[in-house]
């Protein structure tokens, strides 16, 4: 599990299996294998 932060400041735990890639857009978006995509404050790092 990893926890995170949206970009309207609302933390949330994400379940690291689900991850399918990070990328950089300069936000930093999460797509998950479930097709969900999810905007965080965290850097890529």
């Amino acid at each position: 599990m990893i926890k995170v932060t949206k970009l309207n400041g609302r933390e949330l735990v994400v379940n690291a299996d689900l991850i399918e890639f990070i990328e950089s857009t300069p936000d930093t978006l999460i797509s998950l294998t479930t097709g969900r995509k999810i905007m965080v404050l965290e850097e890529l790092d």
